[in-house]
């Protein structure tokens, strides 16, 4: 949507193709619905992409601040939380769809709905689309901004890849991307539904591979919430690896903790007690229990070394990893087309002549809180600047 805008507003004829009905269904569901639209601390290490260089151009031509300012331009106003999340003062990533569909339809595009292209080739003209049934569209400058595999049931199926790959790109193996994270949960059965913020790092053979921070949910088959997600992409790409989690539930309260504990430390009063001070109630009695402690264990009666074992676990819950969820529960596709095959400058390919890259079709991944969003802007923007008329 954005690539076509930017064309169509420099005077080029732009004919848009979606499988979809209506146009933005995968932006509808961004946010929980309220759509994160990108992040205001916008930071290329929060980015897992072969080259950073490249992604610094990219942004360097169209990064947060040009998004926001054409956002407003097509009639959509933002704000951003303390954490940087941004989102439409609308709370609604509805309006941000009415508005990119009447932008669209007032610029000239015109939209093909419904379309839903199956395979691409080169022809002598330019490219052949091959679109479900008998039918085929002529295009002599093409962009493909398809996705990725996430999401399958609003449209975005991969289909595509096998037609760039046959075209002469290359593909870095597509697995999914912020998903939920599927582990060996016998131990922590009582903590399902516990919502709370941590520090996860994702360790293989003992090597931590990755840390992130943030909120976390507990579940039956695994743990979800954007801690996880955000190092998913790690786990799909070691299938069948030994992978653990190390939780650390007290990674900003554990000086507050000790504190309070050293204060204490000659009352009766119940470990558990003060530790609730510090997370949700239902976890305080299986940390203890996992210490060999009972759940009303009185800080008079511990030794130093029981109270030492107890935040040991509070630091690094260990967790089996057994892999993550499918691409129907992921938000976004790690993999694709190699950076290097297509120029920062105009998301224009160094294979194909006349072809455009952008999205989801290029090995580019963020963290939860709008940043695949703000890539995907980006990329658009400026493989829409750069089209021909």
């Amino acid at each position: 949507m954005t690539a076509a805008l930017q064309a169509a507003r420099q005077g080029v004829p732009v004919t848009m193709l979606d499988a979809n009905p209506t146009v933005g269904r995968k932006l509808l569901v961004t946010g929980s619905g309220r759509a994160n639209l990108t992040n205001q601390n916008l930071s290329l290490d929060r980015y897992v992409c072969e080259d950073p260089a490249w992604l610094a151009t990219l942004f360097n031509q169209f990064g947060h601040a040009e998004l926001i300012a054409f956002l407003r331009s097509i009639g959509v106003l933002t704000y951003a939380t303390a954490d940087g999340w941004t989102y439409p003062l609308s709370e609604s990533a509805q309006t941000v769809v009415d508005a990119f569909t009447a932008v669209l339809r007032l610029s000239g595009v015109q939209l093909l709905l419904g379309k839903h292209v199956s395979a691409m080739r080169k022809s002598e003209s330019g490219f052949e689309l091959s679109l479900e049934g008998s039918e085929s569209i002529q295009c002599e400058h093409l962009l493909v901004a398809a996705g990725g595999k996430a999401y399958p049931t609003l449209g975005s199926r991969g289909e595509l890849f096998a037609s760039l790959r046959e075209m002469g790109h290359s593909l870095h193996p597509l697995v999914p991307a912020l998903a939920p994270v599927t582990a060996e949960m016998s131990a922590y059965q009582k903590l399902q539904g516990v919502r709370l913020d941590a520090q996860v790092t994702l360790l293989q053979n003992g090597k931590a591979l990755q840390t992130t921070t943030g909120n976390l949910i507990f579940t039956q088959w695994g743990l979800n919430g954007p801690a996880v997600m955000d190092l998913s992409h790690a786990v799909a790409k070691r299938p069948g690896e030994a992978l653990e989690l190390r939780l650390n539930l007290v990674f900003n309260s554990e000086d507050d903790l000790r504190s309070m504990i050293r204060a204490q430390r000659k009352s009766p009063l119940p470990l558990r007690v003060l530790i609730e001070a510090a997370l949700p109630p239902k976890v305080p009695p299986l940390i203890l229990s996992l210490s060999g402690l009972s759940g009303d264990a009185l800080l008079n009666e511990l030794s130093d070394k029981q109270i030492e074992k107890v935040f040991a676990l509070l630091k690094a819950l260990p967790i089996k990893v057994s892999g993550v969820r499918g691409f129907e529960y992921c938000q976004v596709t790690a993999g694709g087309v190699p950076v290097s095959e297509v120029d920062p400058r105009t998301c224009r390919s160094r294979i194909v002549p006349n072809l455009w890259l952008a999205g989801e079709t290029l090995d580019v991944v963020g963290p939860c809180g709008g940043y695949n969003l703000q890539f995907a802007f980006s990329s658009g923007a400026v493989a829409g600047m750069s089209l021909e008329k």
